[in-house]
């Protein structure tokens, strides 16, 4: 062996553990935010035709997230929204108490991957902030459903988007 060639193979070692320092930089986490698509009336109501449309409308938007997680609080609409994503991925929806926001956001941080939660106009923009992100104007109640927070986590600093889905 010359030694150029023992050079060349150092050089390459090198890289090579390069390449694995710079693997082991923490993990980023993304969570994508939505109240839950248009409801029936009464206490606990099933989404409605057009609310089960957008919420396949979200599945497919999410298609490509590669989600890890998917959470929703414990009423019907909520987990009806949350339903088509989990379908498409596999993955059960999970339960979390909206009373327990503060918690939850330190929680969903800590947690690499790509996460989905659904919640309500009341509590999803709060959450949002707890996770350091920009919630902006209140939900309009009555017709907001397409509003899709994006809060991306990278070394614990928070970068929101707001973007929007279905028609």
């Amino acid at each position: 062996m010359t030694l150029t060639r023992r050079g060349a193979i150092a050089a390459l070692s090198f890289l090579a553990l390069g390449a694995c320092a710079t693997s082991s930089a923490p993990p980023e986490t993304t969570i994508y935010l939505v109240r839950h698509a248009e409801k029936l009336s009464g206490d606990n109501p099933d989404l409605t035709v057009v609310g089960r449309a957008r919420a396949d409308i979200l599945a497919n938007e999410l298609a490509g997230a590669g989600l890890t997680e998917i959470w929703s609080t414990d009423t019907i609409r909520t987990i009806e929204t949350a339903k088509p994503a989990a379908n498409r991925t596999g993955l059960p929806v999970q339960i979390y108490d909206a009373g327990r926001q503060p918690a939850f956001a330190k929680r969903l941080k800590a947690t690499p991957g790509a996460i989905l939660v659904v919640g309500h106009s009341n509590t999803i923009p709060d959450l949002v902030g707890l996770l350091g992100g920009k919630p902006g104007a209140p939900i309009v109640e009555a017709t907001e459903y397409d509003r899709l927070y994006v809060v991306t986590v990278t070394k614990g600093r928070a970068k929101s988007e707001l973007r929007r889905f279905g028609e």
